[in-house]
């Protein structure tokens, strides 16, 4: 597959990153049936995505156990080895579910789990710091407590943007609302099955500033372009029937129209503005391919005028 048109032309708010519209979400980089993580997989996936001209790449000190930092590490490595700039990339983390100190919000594990980011990473910055998942905000926003430690480190220089990773919207609104953070990634609740985020989130972000990073769009394969039936037969997770029919309903639609229900989601989570980046995971190089080739399909205005009136709450 040649190099695709991607480029880093969308600004993620006040932070003033500049990203491409799709970024490569780590949680699943060399990933096999049964749990193992093959390194030397995970490392080509990478390198395929920059190639591709993905600049943004996010990840979790959760995500394999830590080996998806260090895997993104390794490849960053490689990138660099090739004459690649740093400041071309945007490297996105999170604190609060490393494995050993999940769950703990305070300054002081804020401080390490960033330590050892950097470290596995090899990076001496990172751009977007996230906290990720808290079930409770206040040993998050508390004095002490993970946002003091990260308002600190961006004045330091040692992270450019402070960020929230979490389903919850509400605790999306009310981090944005203090002001000091620059990012929310939100997941599952931007696609073809779920406009949630559109709902208030999105546009208080936008009024704010705050860019927006989209998460788990392809709802575990539901939106992957297969039949969702199919998926969902296959898949170890339990899918609400009526969101499986739903998917189904979007599947056979495209079909009929002749267009991948990849490339539709896709393109539909970052036709509104207010979504600054959408992130997809992919285990291996061809699903990074797969994930660009559905991205720069071209897909004629005929087709959002009819998605727009066979499904207007879409729109």
């Amino acid at each position: 597959m040649t190099p695709s048109s991607l480029k880093p032309d969308r600004i993620l708010g006040r932070c003033g990153l500049r990203v491409t519209p799709i970024g490569l979400g780590g949680g699943w980089l060399g990933y096999k049936a049964g749990g193992h993580i093959d390194e030397e997989t995970g490392i080509a996936t990478v390198l395929r995505a920059l190639e591709l001209g993905i600049n943004l790449i996010d990840t979790s000190p959760m995500y394999g156990s830590e080996a998806s930092e260090r895997i993104i590490g390794l490849a960053l490595c490689e990138w660099f080895r090739r004459g690649y700039a740093r400041d071309s990339l945007v490297i996105s983390t999170k604190t609060g579910t490393r494995p050993g100190s999940v769950g703990d919000y305070s300054a002081d594990a804020t401080y390490r789990s960033v330590e050892l980011s950097l470290k596995a990473l090899g990076l001496d910055t990172i751009d977007i710091l996230h906290v990720h998942d808290p079930r409770d905000l206040e040993p998050v926003l508390q004095p002490g407590g993970a946002l003091s430690a990260l308002i600190r480190l961006r004045e330091q220089g040692v992270i450019r943007a402070i960020g929230l990773g979490v389903r919850n919207l509400a605790f999306h609104r009310r981090c944005i609302e203090t002001g000091e953070f620059d990012v929310s990634l939100t997941y599952g609740d931007y696609n073809l099955l779920s406009q949630e985020a559109a709902v208030d989130l999105l546009p208080l972000a936008q009024a704010r500033d705050v860019g927006i990073l989209n998460g788990m769009a392809i709802m575990y394969g539901l939106l992957g372009g297969d039949d969702p039936r199919a998926v969902a037969r296959r898949s170890n997770r339990h899918f609400q029937p009526a969101l499986v029919e739903r998917a189904h309903h979007l599947w056979q639609w495209a079909l009929e129209r002749g267009v991948n229900l990849l490339a539709l989601n896709l393109q539909y989570c970052v036709r509104r503005p207010w979504v600054t980046s959408t992130l997809v995971g992919a285990a291996c190089p061809e699903e990074v391919e797969d994930d660009v080739r559905a991205f720069t399909q071209p897909i004629s205005s005929s087709i959002w005028t009819a998605l727009g009136r066979d499904f207007p709450e879409l729109m």
